[in-house]
Order: structure tokens, then C-alpha cells, then sequence
């Protein structure tokens, strides 16, 4: 596993006014242009058309509560242009969801470079706009740019309370249509990758039998780590070393969340050596580290391959353990740095930091932004500080300061990181302080990406 590294910056305590960036709130349904990922907007009656101009083409995937389609006929593409309300005609996506099949509640959109297998990093940025029947733009959403997937959930209409919404989603693949379609639940014929080879399903039984032993539950294949495993392996094997990089700079969590799983927590075995499934996992078991995913209980989800080099028959594995992302789980995860921030103030008779709201806005927002634009650093790319983007999230505090840290896989190992730095324990201890709000995302190329925004009382 990679180590991780932490960050602290000066507090600045200048007086900051608040900024009238808007921020968008499911229950209000405030229209939002243009709309930020995540942000959402209502939708008139009637039609909509959504369209990307550049050199892109346009999918919609139609699907019920579950997520899920009901038959090939609900993927509309280039190839079969129409479905019971979804209508694809010269690049523009036209939705009428009051014509929608019987029980469809959403319809997922999708762009892709219309030169197949083109990484969307090498064209211009993709950007949506929809319009409505007679209305003009309805909503505009460019999303933080693509690096090397090669499709992209940009947005979904769904159906709330009556009424229909649009909301942006920014959600990357990096194995085309062909991933999106088996997530959705099309029957596509599977291509293969030409290398690395898949054995999670023939471990499951093994790896389930030896998590009971040591009194953790059962895990679940999941399709998407299988194919970031699979896809990591034969990169290794191609480089002829364990890395958690390949040749091309595409890191082993950036390939997990290319094909559209997203984390609160994952676990990386990286292994060369053992020949077969059984030698991999009797391999992981009589290791300290390697055996720990074995053990933990927040680890449901697995993927693992293999990959033989063919220079020296040497065969590297790359075993993938994750808990996915819910929001439920990242409010947890927050929760539980703030506390383990509080406890550390009250050893040191400090009164405990208030759960900000907005500066926990402002802290996973810049979580987000390092994890989209492949940065770690205090200073956006554009030059954007702590301060601005607490006074851009609606903050009113009269100081800010900041921790970040990347590749702690827990809050208890974040916190103590930060704790062991004595820039970041004195943002911690600082008795000025009041306010706290946590951000966390899992992704980019250290895997976690830790924000601790702090507030002086107003």
C-alpha cells in the first residue's frame, strides 16, 4: 500500500466576506445554471433535448427503481437510435417523459468520443446543454475534465415526487459502452481485455471461507474491480514489476473509479509470484499486511486477476477489496474524523469544534476538485485558497485553516497522520478555532483524498 502524505497550511484570520456561489439542495429543487456535479434542476413539461457538440457521441440508458434496464431495447446508441420516449437524431438527445415505457423512472445519458477507444483526456471538454420545447436553455453542465476514460455518465433525468429533474452526474469509464451497458444490465458480448484474466469468481468460495474463519463476512464479485483488477495485472505484467502506476501514469484507484465504482474505503494487493489462485491466496494469509483485507469486516466487495508476463512466466495478481460509496457512509466517515478531532482537542482541555455544515461544502469540494484535476496541494490550479473557497461555500468565519492529507485508508489513521505533524496538530489544538467540516473522496492516484477545513467563531 502507498504511504500517505498530509498537508497543513498558515491560517489566515483576515476578516472574509461570504461569496454568492450557489449551492444546490435536493429538497428546495433550486434550478442551477450552470450546474455543478451532483446539482440538479426541475424540468418543465414536455420535452427536453440535451446535446454535446464536438466530436462526441451520445447514448441514453432507460431504467426503473432498481437502476436497472429491462431489456437491450431500453440502451438507446448510434446503432438503435429510439426507444419508447428517447429519441437520438443528428447528435441531439431528445426525452419526453411522459412517453417513457411503462415504469421507467430514469434515463441515464451518456457521452463517448466518436472515435471509439479514444481517451476523452485527448478531446476538447465535453459540455452538455439542454433545452426545453419552445423554453431555450434549460441547464448547462461542464464537467471537471476527463483524463483517460473513455465514456462518461454526464447526466440523468429522474422522476421526484410527481415532477421530473434533471441532475449532473460527471461519472467516468474507462472500458467504453460495452461497462456502462453491463452495469445497466445489457447483455453485451464480452471482448475480453487480451490479457489479464479474471479468477474472482473461482476465489470467492476460498476468500469467503477464509474471511469466517477470522470472523469477518462475506464478499461480494463486483464486475467493475474485477475489470480494474484484471486491466492493473496485465499492466504489471507488461511493465514486468509491481507497481501502483502503469506506463501510462494511470494510477490502480484511478482505474477502479474509470470503471465506475465509487469507494469509501478500498484495499490493494499487489502480488507477483504465486501460480495459481490457491498459492495467491495461502500468499496473502501467511503475510501481516496482505491478510488484513481478509479480516475486515467494511471490505463487501472484491475483484481480482491475474496477468502472466511472457519475457519471464512470472504471473502478477491484483487483488481489489472495497466498502462503496453512499452518502449515508461518507456523513459516517465525517462524523467519525470530527470526533476523533474532538477527542484529541479534550486530552488537551480544549473545548470541542461544531460540525459546520458549509465548511464541510467547501472542505469536499476541494476533496473532489484534487481527486477530478489529478492535484494535491492547498492552492487550487487557478490559485483559489482555504479562505476563498470557504468564502465561495457561504462562510462567514473570521479565519480558516486547513489540513489535507491523501492515501490514509481510515479516519483513525488520517487523524493520527495529521497528529503526528506538528503543522497539522496545531491547526487541531489551536484554541482559536470553533468550527470543523470534513471532506473525503476516494479515487485519483493516491486513492483517498482527506480535507479538514477549519473555522474562528464569527
Amino acid at each position: 500500500m502507498r504511504p500517505g502524505r498530509a498537508s497543513g497550511n498558515p491560517r489566515r484570520t483576515a476578516s472574509r466576506s461570504p461569496g454568492d456561489t450557489p449551492t444546490d439542495d435536493e429538497d428546495t429543487g433550486a434550478a442551477m445554471t450552470p450546474l455543478v456535479p451532483g446539482g440538479n434542476t426541475p424540468l418543465p413539461h414536455g420535452p427536453v433535448s440535451l446535446r454535446v457538440p464536438g466530436p462526441f457521441d451520445l447514448s441514453a440508458l432507460v431504467t426503473d427503481d432498481t437502476g436497472k434496464v429491462t431489456g437491450d431495447g431500453d440502451f438507446v446508441f448510434y446503432n438503435q437510435p429510439a426507444a419508447p420516449g428517447v429519441r437520438l437524431h443528428d447528435g441531439v438527445l431528445t426525452v419526453d417523459p411522459a412517453r417513457l415505457r411503462a415504469g421507467a423512472s430514469r434515463v441515464t445519458l451518456a457521452v463517448s468520443p466518436a472515435d471509439p477507444g479514444t481517451p476523452l483526456g485527448r478531446l476538447p471538454a465535453p459540455a452538455l446543454s439542454v433545452t426545453g420545447d419552445g423554453q431555450g436553455v434549460l441547464a448547462r453542465f461542464a464537467p471537471p475534465r476527463p483524463t483517460h476514460e473513455t465514456v462518461l455518465l454526464l447526466a440523468e433525468i429522474y422522476r421526484r415526487d410527481g415532477g421530473w429533474k434533471l441532475r449532473a452526474l460527471g461519472q467516468g469509464y474507462a472500458d467504453g459502452l460495452a461497462g456502462i451497458a453491463r452495469d445497466f444490465g445489457v447483455d453485451v458480448l464480452d471482448e475480453g481485455t487480451g490479457a489479464g484474466v479474471d479468477v474472482s469468481d473461482p476465489l470467492a468460495e476460498t476468500v469467503n471461507s477464509a474471511r469466517s474463519r477470522g470472523g469477518a463476512p462475506p464478499v461480494a464479485v463486483d464486475p467493475r474491480l474485477t475489470a480494474a483488477a484484471r486491466s492493473h495485472a496485465a499492466s504489471m505484467a507488461a511493465q514486468g514489476r509491481l507497481a501502483a502506476e502503469g506506463a501510462d501514469g494511470v494510477s490502480v484507484f484511478q482505474r477502479v473509479t474509470g470503471n465506475g465504482y465509487a469507494y469509501l474505503r478500498i484495499a490493494e494487493q499487489l502480488v507477483s509470484g504465486p501460480r495459481t489462485p490457491a498459492e495467491f491466496v495461502d500468499y496473502c494469509l501467511g503475510d501481516a499486511e496482505a491478510r488484513q483485507p481478509f479480516r475486515d469486516p467494511a471490505l463487501t466487495a472484491v475483484g481480482i486477476a491475474q496477468s502472466v508476463d511472457a519475457r519471464s512466466g512470472t504471473t502478477y495478481w491484483t487483488a481489489l477489496w472495497a466498502s462503496p460509496f453512499s452518502e449515508s457512509g461518507l456523513t459516517r466517515t465525517a462524523a467519525e474524523v470530527v470526533a476523533l478531532t474532538n477527542a484529541e482537542r479534550a486530552s488537551a482541555g480544549l473545548p470541542p469544534l461544531a460540525d459546520d455544515r458549509l465548511l464541510g461544502v467547501a472542505a469536499q469540494a476541494h476533496s473532489a476538485d484534487m481527486v477530478a484535476r489529478d492535484f494535491y496541494a492547498h492552492t487550487s490550479p487557478e490559485g483559489r485558497q482555504p479562505w476563498d473557497r470557504a468564502a465561495a461555500a457561504g462562510c462567514g468565519h473570521r479565519g480558516i485553516g486547513e489540513n489535507i492529507a491523501c492515501g490514509q485508508r481510515s479516519p483513525a489513521e488520517v487523524v493520527r497522520g495529521w497528529m503526528n505533524s506538528p503543522g497539522h496538530r496545531a491547526n487541531i489544538l489551536d484554541p482559536g478555532f470553533t468550527h470543523i467540516g470534513i471532506g473525503f473522496v476516494g479515487g485519483g492516484r493516491a486513492g483517498t483524498y482527506w480535507t479538514q477545513l477549519f473555522g474562528l467563531s464569527r
